[in-house]
């Protein structure tokens, strides 16, 4: 059901819709929340695990330091297998679901349903024209569609712009109460009050969607399954040429959005959403309880509980284009929140950990552990080992000669050069049928890109304990002319 009109809402009706945004997943489901990061028993199992490990490193330094190698190393043979597998089933075509332009428009006006997007903006003047841009663009019915812009009621400074803009003529502005957290989750979960579609979906300010993604959605969901919840849309870049870390950025969403989430579609694992462009249906987001309002990566939990709840993810062969971050400091702003999200989106479920399992199974219990608690903890895990091959290259001390028995050595030599030529391949087999030939040199500088990431992990796990929910914000329009892509390349029909 859809509340008042925008700009007709009562006091009242604001404190309660706010109070919904902000709490009502943990007052309904408080284990689902990430309002508390670790409950007692994980906070208690870290400290013990922790403690065991000092007490072992003190009494016996070398076993202790060998064991904790050869975990690591399984660690990384085993997401490298799977993250090969899942690559290996994305591969085939109809792992993404397509529908050509003839399809999408076949759908008479008066049968499609009404849409509701959402977009959440915080202090992003710069970009309000984008989004008018892009809104106006879309081919869909006028009379069938609702913007709403979410802005945080004391952010006057993009909504003066918006205002001046002239965005009201296509676009819904509501003001979200102001107050902590000021999270993404927060004003969905507050827009989503004064949503009128049956299909909900969100996009960034800056975003640009390919202009039949709405049609394309609708009749995709006619010829899926009733289980299909969501339907995500490829993300891409339109400034990837812009200089080499948005290269690196380009080339890694090709990949993800390209290959690895169809190749998860496929294996009936959970799917961690993308942050913009996820299409839902809203029955379904309610009846599983909305966003989070405290966890900073919304998406990949919303994905999650979608898969926990029995319903599933398609990816659809249509893309949107964002700003990649040509910033090295405001990506691993960026970064470090997708890391603290993923840990804080495994935490959730794992709180209950027989519960998981029996909801996702064991191979997608053992998928998402890989994917969201592997993924920032390898990140970290990646620094010790680069000073290890540093420190054995500049002087070869006689520890890092005994940690490293023929045994665990030609193991980790393994681990080392073929996963490294075989996630490299992966980058170059989707630049490649992304079609962009400026992305070859970042994908064979990848490691380079690593380095960043394992920088954005540390930070990530850090804010875990200190901040939990702190929202780093990304800044947007950094983009330089000469590096943007204008049209987008639809799928051909």
């Amino acid at each position: 059901m859809s509340g008042p009109r925008v700009g007709e809402e009562s006091e009242e009706f604001r404190a309660a819709a706010l109070d919904d945004a902000v709490n009502g997943l943990a007052r309904r489901h408080p284990l689902a929340s990430a309002a508390v990061a670790f409950v007692p028993w994980q906070k208690y199992t870290a400290l013990t695990v922790a403690a065991l490990i000092a007490i072992s490193a003190v009494l016996a330094p070398l076993p202790t330091l060998i064991t904790l190698t050869v975990i690591c190393i399984l660690g990384y043979t085993a997401m490298m297998i799977d993250r090969l597998l899942i690559f290996s089933r994305g591969l085939d075509a109809s792992a993404i679901v397509t529908v050509t332009d003839e399809q999408a428009r076949a759908v008479p006006d008066r049968d499609l349903p009404y849409y509701t997007i959402l977009v959440p903006a915080y202090n992003e003047p710069e970009v309000v024209g984008d989004l008018i841009a892009a809104m106006t663009s879309l081919d869909y019915p006028a009379d069938k569609l609702q913007v709403l812009l979410l802005l945080e009621e004391d952010d006057d400074v993009t909504i003066e712009a918006a205002k001046n803009s002239g965005v009201g003529d296509v676009v819904d502005i509501v003001l979200v109460p102001a107050g902590d957290p000021r999270t993404k989750p927060k004003a969905c979960n507050y827009g989503l009050h004064f949503a009128t579609g049956s299909i909900v979906t969100i996009f960034d300010a800056e975003d640009l969607p390919e202009r039949l993604q709405l049609r394309r959605v609708v009749a995709a969901f006619a010829s899926l399954p009733e289980t299909v919840a969501c339907i995500q849309a490829k993300l891409a870049f339109h400034n990837g040429s812009q200089n080499l870390l948005t290269g690196w950025f380009t080339a890694d969403y090709a990949l993800w959005f390209g290959y690895l989430l169809p190749g998860l579609m496929r294996s009936a694992s959970p799917i961690p959403l993308g942050g913009t462009s996820n299409h839902l249906r809203r029955d379904v987001i309610e009846e599983v309880g909305a966003w989070d309002g405290f966890n900073v990566t919304e998406d990949a939990d919303l994905g999650v509980r979608i898969a926990a709840s029995g319903y599933s993810t398609a990816v659809l062969d249509s893309t949107t284009l964002e700003e990649a971050n040509s910033d090295p400091i405001n990506w691993v702003r960026q970064r470090s929140r997708w890391y603290k999200g993923y840990l804080q989106t495994w935490l959730v479920h794992m709180r209950r950990p027989r519960e998981t399992f029996r909801a996702l199974g064991p191979v997608g219990t053992y998928r998402f552990t890989l994917l969201l608690a592997g993924t920032p903890i390898t990140a970290c895990i990646n620094m010790i080992f680069w000073f290890t091959t540093a420190a054995w290259i500049l002087g070869q001390p006689d520890l890092i000669a005994a940690l490293f028995p023929p045994y665990i050595y030609y193991l980790s030599l393994v681990s080392l050069i073929f996963g490294n030529i075989a996630t490299i391949y992966m980058y170059l087999i989707a630049s490649r049928e992304s079609d962009n030939a400026y992305l070859l040199v970042p994908s064979l500088t990848m490691p380079l890109y690593w380095v960043m990431m394992s920088v954005a992990a540390i930070k990530g796990c850090w804010q875990l304990i200190r901040n939990p929910s702190y929202w780093e914000k990304t800044f947007h329009g950094l983009s330089v002319p000469g590096s943007t892509k204008e049209t987008i390349d639809e799928p051909a029909s």
